[in-house]
C-alpha cells in the first residue's frame, strides 16, 4: 500500500500507483510544483489507525527543485455525522532550500556487530529542520528562572526556549519494503547534497 521513490522522475506516475485520491493529490502537487522540474522526490502513502479503531490515510509527497523543496500532505477525514461523505485536505508548501538548516537521517541497523558495510538498515527516519517554523508547530520548553545565590526565594519568571518541530518521515523494511527504504536514502542524499551546495 505504501511507495516510496526518489529515484524516478515520474513523480505522477508514483502518487498514481498509491492508488491515494491521485487526480486530487498530482493538481496539487503540480500547482506548488510549476515550471520547476523534480530532481528528487519521495511519495509515502500510509495508512493508521485512530484510538476509534478507524483506519485514517494520508500521503506525503516530497519534490526537490533547484530551488526548494515542495510539501504536499494529503489527510482524509471521516465524515463528521450521518448521511455526510468523507472529506480530505490537502496542505502544500514550498520551502527555499536557504531556509532548511539540517538534514538528519536516522539509520535502524539490526545485530550491530554483525554488520557488514553496505546493507541497507531496516529503518530510516528523515528529518528535515528548518530555519522558518514549518506547518506553526514548535516545542516550547520553559523552567522556572533563577539567580547565582542559592539562598534567594525570589521570583525571577521563566526561561525556556521553541523548538520548531522538523518535518519528519519513517520508512521501514518491514512495512514499506526494502525499496522504501534504499528510496527515501537516495531523497535523503540528494536534499543533503543540495543544502550543502
Amino acid at each position: 500500500m505504501r511507495k516510496t521513490r526518489a529515484v524516478s522522475t515520474d513523480w505522477r506516475s508514483e502518487i498514481e500507483r498509491s492508488g491515494y485520491y491521485p487526480g486530487l493529490v498530482a493538481d496539487a502537487v503540480a500547482t506548488t510544483l510549476g515550471t520547476e522540474t523534480a530532481e528528487a522526490f519521495v511519495v509515502h502513502h500510509e495508512a493508521t489507525f485512530d484510538p476509534g479503531m478507524e483506519v485514517r490515510r494520508h500521503i506525503t509527497v516530497l519534490l526537490l527543485t533547484p530551488t526548494r523543496l515542495v510539501v504536499c500532505h494529503t489527510d482524509e477525514h471521516p465524515p463528521a455525522g450521518p448521511g455526510e461523505r468523507p472529506h480530505a485536505s490537502t496542505t502544500t508548501d514550498a520551502i527555499k532550500l536557504g531556509n532548511i538548516q539540517s538534514v538528519a537521517l536516522t539509520r535502524v541497523v539490526p545485530d550491530p556487530a554483525a554488520y557488514v558495510p553496505g546493507t541497507p538498515p531496516s529503518e530510516v527516519v528523515l528529518s528535515i529542520n528548518l530555519a522558518v517554523n514549518w506547518g506553526a508547530i514548535a516545542h516550547i520548553d520553559l523552567e522556572p528562572a533563577a539567580c547565582a545565590d542559592e539562598s534567594c526565594d525570589l521570583d525571577h519568571g521563566y526561561t525556556g526556549a521553541i523548538t520548531a518541530e522538523p518535518l519528519t518521515l519513517r520508512v521501514s523494511q518491514a512495512a514499506d519494503g526494502a525499496d522504501a527504504v534504499a528510496n527515501l536514502l537516495g531523497f535523503a542524499r540528494a536534499l543533503t547534497e543540495a543544502t550543502t551546495g
